[in-house]
């Protein structure tokens, strides 16, 4: 691993936090005593705090602590600039992150979270992109099951549709088979900044229904809606709308449009999610569609609130992609993940993707980890995340 006289490899940052922890005790379960472990640091507002957490989650009592608040820009620079790779977990970002994507695009820092706010995203866009691209710093957003199963999962079937058919697949499906997990209280918080934002600007309605949001100066092909529920004979099973679809779609794009559109200016991509077949299926996927009008019902989880360690170990997920060629053949990818994907998966992918931004040498820029690191990342989650990536057919 390359080195630089910067005092961190990476730093947690909301390491006292549900998710955060989680993080690091990703770094404590893969790296600790390995000879090529990454010089980590927690980071957080309080320091008692911190010192708590370290200890509770087994971390070396060496382990670096770095105070840091989100309402201190300052204190921001500064851990940035001791630090290649910041690893955020403190949203909802649009009420928290803008100091801190500031400073990384100021210091050149690496930066990873994940964040599942696009209209937040496309500002951080118009902002920061040039601006990243000349200090080399990689802001990096959704490097958790938003949305890297999907942003990787489409990139790894185009190479295989390429290495088949001499050329990508203008349309593919996300379909994700199954899913046992729960929403976690910073996705609630997130939704609900959104609309409270949405309500005070409706420009930000423009972003959220735009499948190009994310792609400024790009207007791609009309996208299928993945909204009305239908029945797909080649899987044999209802498909229903996808909460996470929105979110998703438009870092697919993102990531053909920063790769210079290898899979086409016109590729259509769209996100469902199946039910069963039978009268039952498609009453199930009619349910999602009311249920998609109040996800979190009357009680949403709070930040800071997650599922039990055997919630979070008996969870997964599984999605397959399917790309439809012009000729009418097709070719089907599946990503498989161990634990629940809104924590024990997301927590691993991003401190992997920390990991991948250390050995990348892609330009700076606001980008996607499909974009910066596609099938290096890929790798690092088969090894370490216990996620498959695998052709189907």
């Amino acid at each position: 691993m390359t080195r630089d006289p910067r005092e961190f490899d990476i730093i947690v940052y909301g390491a006292t936090g549900y998710t955060g922890r989680l993080v690091a005790e990703h770094f404590v379960r893969e790296y600790a005593g390995n000879a090529d472990a990454p010089k980590w640091a927690m980071a957080g507002r309080s320091l008692t705090k911190l010192q708590e957490v370290r200890d509770a989650i087994g971390a070396p009592a060496d382990t670096p602590l770095v105070v840091a608040d989100a309402d201190d820009p300052a204190s921001l620079d500064a851990m940035c600039g001791r630090t290649k790779v910041v690893l955020t977990t403190v949203g909802p970002y649009q009420l928290y992150g803008d100091a801190l994507v500031s400073a990384c695009v100021k210091t050149g820092t690496d930066y990873a979270d994940l964040c599942g706010e696009p209209a937040w995203m496309r500002e951080q866009i118009d902002l920061h992109h040039e601006a990243a691209k000349a200090s080399g710093a990689r802001i990096c957003f959704s490097s958790g099951f938003d949305s890297i199963p999907f942003d990787l999962g489409v990139l790894m079937l185009q190479q295989e549709a390429k290495a088949r058919f001499g050329k990508a697949a203008p349309r593919v499906r996300g379909r994700v088979r199954s899913m046992q997990g729960t929403f976690s209280g910073g996705t609630a918080a997130s939704l609900t900044a959104t609309v409270k934002a949405a309500a005070k600007n409706p420009s930000i309605i423009k972003v959220l229904n735009n499948p190009f949001g994310l792609t400024p100066g790009f207007e791609g092909a009309d996208q299928p809606s993945g909204m009305m529920p239908h029945y797909e004979e080649d899987l044999g099973r209802w498909a229903a709308p996808f909460i996470m679809a929105t979110i998703n779609t438009k870092n697919v794009h993102r990531t053909n449009f920063l790769l210079g559109h290898p899979w086409g200016s016109d590729f259509q991509y769209d996100e469902m999610m199946l039910t069963s077949p039978g009268e039952a299926g498609k009453a199930a996927a009619n349910a999602v569609v009311e249920m998609l009008k109040n996800p979190f019902g009357a009680k949403p989880p709070k930040p800071g609130e997650g599922p039990t360690p055997e919630e979070r170990e008996n969870g997964f997920y599984d999605v397959v992609f399917v790309g439809e060629m012009p000729g009418g053949e097709t070719i089907r990818y599946g990503v498989k993940g161990r634990y629940d994907p809104g924590y024990g998966s997301t927590s691993r992918m991003l401190a992997e993707t920390g990991m991948a931004l250390l050995e990348s040498e892609a330009e700076g820029g606001v980008g996607t980890p499909g974009a910066f690191l596609g099938e290096a990342l890929v790798e690092r989650l088969r090894t370490h995340a216990e996620i498959s990536f695998a052709v189907e057919d």
